[in-house]
């Protein structure tokens, strides 16, 4: 067995990286032109954990972080983890109620704010009769712990760490309802960078960009585990911005990035670049099904390939992927199973055959250890033979790989004939005006269920909804095509820039709710 089998945990692998790899850049940060190395985040790393001990807080305590993307916030996290305690992200977009209750239900007992949303912290936590105490979180070091915690340094070794302890408390986003605390355990969250990297070819000479948020499990399992993983370096801005993003890409020389559908529509919206992009192996989709349009268009202009992939919370997010090139690679498929077992199942969870529609099911060790506080959702969620039930409708070619139809809950059910949201978001998407567009389900008295859809122009540019309309004809057909199509300034999202498409009746309709 080789050492990097036998590593176990997060302080393990941060070890072996400091050890192995110890002056290789870990952390860029492009603002400030900042970097950390391996050895220099380990030290650091362990300095948190023993902190956060010194404070007296045990074993599997859950502590709570309030920040945007920055080394500090990477350093933190890692923390956390390394000193047995359970790391709780919050979503800085959900609003103060969401955060309040993901504090309250956590039982978290510290958490680390960083200043720009200090005031979104505060109103969450006013009223609250748990007392958790805040720390000050800075964007380049770390926690601030003056007048926390005074000359308190010694070697945090003494917390036992297994594979199994609780490391990361993400609560999804959700769209009804309060969100669930998912637990992933250290080897989920290792067995989710190791599938990252050895699907994707990365090794110590790569250089990832991370720009999605640290709160989401794309931008953490993805990119910090990755890198992690890999022993690679991370560039990590404080946030995504279409203007800076190819300067930083060329500046910083990264090999490879992983984004959301939405991102490669506002970087294609973009005018040209002149940037130097040779350092680029391959851009990475995941989160919500790429419009096959928006890829093919994104690798004809920057000759970059994207591997679409296919990812969960719950099974700290990739369970999918496209090959690298030159292997095949199919559009519009998140690609086949990789690290893990995918199954299309049936109502009774029993396999189907390929082409046959059924749910995504999958099993592996990256798959959540259930939701915290929460056991009869995980009963619903993880069957009794381990299948993780993603609430994903698709089917399996024969080649293995798989294709999305949309979410159970957002199929819309038009006289008895299903109809997936995805296929109508791609037909308005093929259109040059529309930067951005998802269909959902309307009730109707004749068919059940009808057919609309919100879109958003690309900028200043309109066209009459008559051109839209006979757009989709064409393309849909009748029965599937939009009954009525609204224009928005922007379509609702979540944390990842995911469309909430369940969100959009209630906005249209909201006599109806």
């Amino acid at each position: 067995m080789s050492i990097l089998e036998n590593i176990q945990d997060l302080r393990q692998q941060m070890l072996y990286n400091a050890n192995e790899y110890s002056d290789h850049i870990w952390l860029v940060s492009p603002e400030t032109g900042l970097e950390i190395t391996f050895k220099e985040a380990e030290e650091r790393v362990q300095a948190i954990a023993t902190n956060l001990k010194a404070l007296g807080l045990q074993e599997g305590a859950r502590v709570a972080i309030a920040s945007q993307n920055c080394i500090g916030c990477c350093l933190t996290f890692m923390g956390i983890v390394y000193g047995g305690f359970v790391a709780v992200p919050l979503n800085l977009v959900a609003g103060t109620k969401t955060i309040a209750y993901i504090v309250n239900h956590s039982e978290a007992e510290l958490i680390f704010v960083a200043d720009h949303c200090a005031k979104d912290i505060d109103g969450a936590l006013q009223g609250m009769e748990i007392d958790v105490l805040r720390v000050p979180l800075q964007y380049e070091t770390g926690p601030n712990w003056d007048e926390v915690v005074v000359n308190s340094y010694r070697n945090n070794s003494g917390v036992s760490l297994r594979p199994g302890t609780i490391g990361l408390l993400m609560y999804t986003s959700g769209t009804t309802g309060n969100p669930k605390g998912v637990m992933l355990s250290h080897a989920n969250l290792l067995s989710a960078g190791r599938f990252i990297s050895a699907g994707h070819d990365i090794n110590q000479n790569d250089r990832a960009l991370c720009i999605l948020p640290l709160y989401h499990i794309n931008g953490l399992c993805v990119t910090v585990m990755g890198s992690t993983v890999s022993s690679s370096t991370l560039v990590i801005p404080y946030q995504f911005s279409t203007s800076m993003f190819w300067e930083i890409i060329s500046k910083y020389k990264c090999s490879w990035f992983s984004a959301v559908p939405t991102q490669f529509s506002y970087i294609l919206n973009q005018p040209e670049t002149r940037e130097d992009l040779s350092y680029l192996r391959f851009a990475r989709s995941a989160s919500a099904p790429l419009s096959p349009d928006i890829h093919r268009r994104f690798e004809e202009r920057f000759k970059v390939p994207i591997i679409e992939t296919m990812g969960l919370t719950e099974t700290g997010s990739q369970i999918s992927t496209n090959p690298m090139p030159p292997a095949q690679r199919k559009i519009g498929s998140p690609g086949q199973a990789y690290g893990n077992e995918i199954m299309i199942g049936n109502e009774d969870q029993a396999p189907v055959g390929p082409g046959i529609i059924g749910e995504i099911l999958v099993r592996g060790a990256n798959v959540m250890q259930g939701y915290f506080k929460q056991p009869e959702e995980t009963a619903k969620t993880i069957t009794s033979q381990g299948w993780l039930q993603t609430g994903d409708l698709g089917y399996m070619d024969e080649d293995g790989y798989i294709f999305v139809s949309g979410r159970i809950k957002e199929l819309i059910i038009k006289g008895g004939e299903n109809i997936a949201p995805r296929e109508v978001d791609e037909a308005l998407l093929e259109h040059q005006a529309i930067l951005e567009a998802a269909a959902f389900a309307v009730p109707c008295p004749d068919y059940g269920e009808r057919v609309e859809a919100c879109i958003r122009f690309k900028g200043t540019v309109t066209v009459p909804l008559d051109e839209l309309y006979d757009h989709c004809q064409a393309r849909l057909g009748n029965f599937k095509s939009p009954d009525l199509i609204h224009i928005l300034e922007d379509l609702p999202k979540g944390p990842s820039g995911k469309v909430q498409r369940l969100k959009l009746f209630k906005m249209i309709y909201p006599d109806c709710v």
